[in-house]
């Protein structure tokens, strides 16, 4: 199984989860939404060999923590995978503009300079934004879209430059989620959970929920479990290879 995208230090009995996460045998990438807490949650994992740790700035957290640049900065090659970025044009978050764009900016131009990563971006309500600076920096790495929520044109938009998404099992919840889905490129579709933000059946998700988005990917495709498992592995597979060493190895 895999889980793309998910807060593994956020979690109150993180050792817990990170235990069953290993025992399982889960692919794991966990991201963080500061650079000061990169740090810590890359400790929490230290010597598990199928978990990693994304260094981000989430958008939200944007104009709280732009001093945090340059720790971003001197991080960036620590890890492969750069993660929760993006930009958020929520209600309450637009006052925030300015600053979440700034931070996207100096972020995209860092892992160019770094020869590239992959990234896991949040976009919500901000879709043609983020595809606007992704394609002014293509060189920052390949873009996953976590939880994406835009529309058919804009989805098209973004599988045209070469996007890549990774999938929850709330996404896959709703009308609109599994008809997105559908139209997305299942080479490039990666399982996530997005724990433990996400609740299903009023309890929180963790990565050993990831079964749950292969078995409705599985509806929305047509395909058997077994086969939806195995486009996702080739999918897994890809990326990894595509991003080289210092990925998982699998």
């Amino acid at each position: 199984m895999i889980d793309f995208h998910c807060h593994l230090d956020l979690y109150p009995d993180h050792e817990s989860v990170i235990e069953q996460c290993d025992s399982a045998g889960i692919y794991v990438l966990s991201m963080t939404t500061t650079p000061k807490a990169w740090a810590k949650s890359n400790s929490l994992v230290k010597g598990r060999k199928k978990i990693r740790t994304a260094l981000g700035l989430h958008p939200e957290l944007a104009h709280e923590r732009l001093e945090e640049l340059s720790l971003f900065d001197y991080l960036i090659n620590e890890t492969k995978y750069v993660g929760e970025i993006g930009l958020d044009g929520s209600t309450n978050q637009k006052q925030h503009a300015a600053a979440q764009i700034h931070v996207f900016e100096h972020i995209l131009k860092t892992s160019s300079v770094a020869g590239g990563k992959i990234l896991s971006v949040h976009s919500r309500r901000a879709v043609d934004d983020v595809l606007k600076m992704l394609g002014q920096f293509p060189d920052a790495g390949i873009p996953v879209l976590h939880w994406f929520t835009g529309t058919k044109h804009q989805l098209e938009k973004a599988i045209k430059q070469g996007c890549w998404f990774s999938v929850g099992p709330a996404m896959l919840k709703s009308k609109k989620g599994r008809e997105l889905v559908s139209l997305m490129p299942r080479n490039k579709i990666l399982p996530e959970t997005d724990g433990p933000f996400v609740r299903v059946k009023g309890k929180e998700t963790t990565p050993l929920d990831s079964s749950l988005v292969i078995s409705d990917l599985s509806k929305v495709w047509g395909e058997s479990i077994d086969v939806t498992r195995e486009i996702l592995l080739n999918s897994f597979r890809t990326i990894c290879t595509i991003c080289g060493t210092g990925c998982y190895d699998y």
